[in-house]
């Protein structure tokens, strides 16, 4: 009958249009970075809490989620605060009361990600800066060697 055939052909678009919503995010996702396994290393800290350091973290994360197609974020870690020396001339810089340098590793993939990076290598202790004043939420600032 009329109605056994639109039910099969409702049912096959419905299938198609899985299939594209599939497929459409799979190719959307291979757009951004690479988080999911990435190694989170808080270390310790006088200045800055646990918090603090996840906080700005995740705020790497998600920029690089976003920014870094065709790379693979391995490593974040607060290296210490050996970095405070740099991490106040930051802060004066963004005219900011405080500032946080993390550094990271990554993969690029053979697409050299956006065109900037060398295909098929790794970076090795890439900085991240971020800054805020009192109370406020980290931003990110800047990034690179």
């Amino acid at each position: 009958s009329m109605n056994e055939k639109m039910k099969k052909i409702m049912t096959a678009l419905i299938v198609i249009i899985v299939i594209f919503f599939v497929f459409a995010s799979y190719i959307v996702n291979k757009q951004r970075g690479d988080i999911h396994d990435v190694q989170r290393t808080v270390g310790v800290s006088t200045v800055y809490s646990d918090k603090d350091i996840t906080d700005a973290m995740n705020l790497v994360l998600n920029h690089f989620f976003l920014n870094f197609k065709g790379c693979t974020l391995t490593d974040i870690w607060y290296p210490g605060d050996e970095s405070l020396p740099a991490a106040e001339g930051w802060a004066a810089q963004y005219n900011a009361d405080e500032a946080i340098v993390l550094l990271s590793n990554f993969d690029v993939d053979s697409s050299g990600g956006d065109g900037s990076l060398n295909p098929n290598s790794t970076y090795n202790n890439w900085n991240w800066i971020l800054v805020r004043d009192s109370g406020e939420n980290w931003e990110l600032k800047t990034w690179g060697y």
